[in-house]
């Protein structure tokens, strides 16, 4: 915000020129990238719209942490897709894995091999 300005002039200034803000109640915004993601949590969101383009303003404290290659993959998953597949634990694993940790896709290839 420019100093000397309040907030009403400020969002009419930008009404007239074809800019609209919303401010969105978000409670993590998470960023991913090939091999880190970027986490803030309790962030301020605010979207702009500027002439049909749409852009997102954060505001937070930001957390970096590598990605890993695997997915961490509990023993309820490995139960659900052995369930849900009838499968072995040492296939389920396997599949967990490929599917980048999506359980769903995890069965349905399962499924799809047998």
């Amino acid at each position: 915000m420019m100093p000397g300005l309040n907030s009403r002039k400020a969002q009419a200034i930008m009404r007239r020129m074809g800019i609209q803000q919303q401010d969105i109640p978000a409670t993590q915004v998470i960023i991913k990238s090939e091999d880190k993601e970027i986490i803030i949590n309790e962030p301020q969101v605010a979207k702009v719209n500027m002439m049909g383009q749409e852009t997102f303003q954060i505001i937070g404290k930001a957390i970096e942490r590598p990605l890993s290659a695997e997915p961490e993959i509990n023993d309820e998953d490995i139960q659900t897709v052995m369930k849900q597949a009838n499968c072995s634990r040492q296939e389920a694993e396997k599949a967990i894995n490929e599917a980048g940790g999506d359980l769903a896709e995890a069965i349905l290839k399962l499924k799809k091999s047998f």
